[in-house]
């Protein structure tokens, strides 16, 4: 058990790392970040903020003999390096974890050899140097996405989140525009899937086994960017009952320690498909910072010093809405009228430039329904965007 007064490292200077910042300080402990770029809306919180690349074995390793426990606020931290780290202080989640879910492939992979359900998908590894396939692999992407059938998805293999490098592909003009975006990059192309709700749910484990999961998100997206996160999850109660308990096999069985955000389709028929994994705090789940016995921050920082777990109990129906830099094309927004609302709470991330696209905070609001709550956010984030 790492106890209050420790420190805790973050590879990472996001958002997900300075609210975790937040989180951890607020229990007592340190907080050092190891961010590329320096002035990160995590290091501005930290104690100690270390810029080198994640390459840099020397001051990677430096870090770690700080720390007591290191972790990583998002999953593109290159799984290699942390090798040099594991022998000087505990990494939690594994670099096994991370390495899985930062590669669509071995996600992919490990969800079809785990049995967890999820989309038909074919991978595509372009021949090096214009070699032969292996036999029975496709012949080229074009052949690859055949092989799945239209409509379909066609995602990069590595680095991609927020909709970045994925194509929906529907027709044949859409398959020659697939091959050509996409040439010489290896790519998963998966099946279009059909579904009635996004969902989602963040789990926590501890190395002990102790697990818990939040309840359902249900997740509205824009421009393949999650836009609303609303809670309670529109679904029947079986279905969200269904789709803890999926996330907390899920946890388990790829030896969480940490949290692990899942998304999930579910569709007409009440199926439940496992769509990504992400072995960190998840966007869709910032509305446990005002709404929730224990934030999904706190729960991560208690999970990886082998605290016990706190209480996912809710206190009341939210919506949660993104701010991105769009909100910012008038000039600075009107955060007074917005919190001039009852149930509103805002949070920004620090970010000091703000760009179409960019994640740039969030607001929660709570109600006592979740119409009643879905309505205000829709009309704060309208009031907003015309201010």
């Amino acid at each position: 058990m790492i106890l209050p007064g420790k420190t805790i490292g973050i590879l990472g200077g996001g958002q997900l790392g300075r609210m975790l910042a937040q989180a951890a300080t607020q229990l007592g402990y340190h907080v050092h970040v190891f961010e590329p770029v320096g002035l990160s809306p995590a290091g501005e919180l930290a104690r100690k903020e270390v810029n080198a690349p994640y390459e840099d074995l020397a001051a990677l390793t430096a870090f770690a003999r700080e720390c007591d426990v290191v972790t990583y606020e998002f999953e593109n931290v290159p799984a290699g390096p942390l090798r040099a780290i594991e022998e000087l202080t505990r990494l939690q989640p594994h670099r096994l974890v991370l390495q899985t879910c930062q590669n669509r492939s071995r996600e992919k992979n490990w969800l079809k050899e785990s049995g967890f359900p999820h989309a038909r998908f074919v991978e595509f590894q372009p021949a090096a140097g214009g070699a032969t396939p292996p036999d029975g692999a496709p012949a080229d992407l074009a052949a690859a996405i055949r092989q799945v059938g239209l409509p379909c998805v066609v995602k990069t293999a590595d680095f991609g989140y927020d909709g970045k490098g994925q194509l929906k592909v529907t027709d044949e003009a859409g398959i020659a525009a697939a091959a050509a975006r996409f040439a010489g990059q290896p790519v998963v192309i998966e099946q279009f899937v059909t579904f009635e709700r996004e969902v989602s749910v963040v789990v926590a484990r501890t190395v002990g086994g102790e697990v818990r999961a939040f309840p359902v998100t249900e997740n509205l997206h824009a421009n393949h960017i999650l836009d609303v996160s609303i809670v309670p999850a529109r679904v029947p109660s079986a279905v969200a009952e269904a789709a803890r308990r999926l996330a907390c096999d899920l946890a388990g069985k790829i030896g969480l320690v940490g949290v692990l955000g899942v998304e999930m389709f579910v569709t007409s028929g009440g199926d439940i498909l496992v769509n990504e994994l992400a072995p960190r705090t998840h966007n869709s789940g910032h509305w446990t910072l005002d709404a929730c016995a224990t934030s999904q921050f706190e729960q991560q920082v208690r999970a990886i010093c082998g605290l016990p777990l706190g209480s996912v109990e809710v206190k009341s129906p939210v919506v949660m809405v993104n701010l991105l830099g769009e909100v910012w094309a008038r000039g600075e927004p009107d955060w007074a009228g917005l919190l001039a609302q009852d149930g509103v709470k805002l949070h920004l991330y620090g970010k000091a430039e703000a760009r179409p696209g960019r994640k740039m905070g969030h607001f929660t609001v709570r109600a006592p329904d979740v119409v009643e709550a879905l309505a205000l956010a829709q009309a704060c984030k309208q009031r907003l965007i015309g201010s």
